[in-house]
């Protein structure tokens, strides 16, 4: 039920999510430098959003599709619709602590 919750205010997917990183999916994690510093999920990179356009050619060399979190899901919304409208496979994986 909460899943459902979270993917009606736009919070992502975590069931999805969980499944792709269990089978090698790619986290990025588009909080800034200092969030991500703070505590993040083991494995993920760091790309804030304000750089997600600008590093498209680093997200199509990635296996694919890439979960995208932040804090609360918002951050990573816009990631994942960015990345989906350069023909990047994406999903909004929410708050990165939901995925632990």
């Amino acid at each position: 039920m909460m899943n459902w919750i979270m993917k009606a205010l736009g919070g992502g997917d975590v069931d999805a999510a969980k499944e792709l990183i269990k089978n090698g999916s790619p986290v990025v994690d588009v909080r800034t430098v200092g969030e991500f510093k703070s505590g993040h999920l083991e494995g993920s990179i760091n790309i804030p959003l304000d750089q997600v356009g600008s590093q498209i050619n680093k997200f199509k060399k990635m296996k694919q599709p890439i979960v995208m979190v932040c804090r609360s899901g918002n951050r990573s919304g816009a990631a994942t619709r960015i990345l989906k409208d350069a023909g990047i496979d994406a999903i909004n994986g929410g708050a990165w602590v939901g995925l632990r």
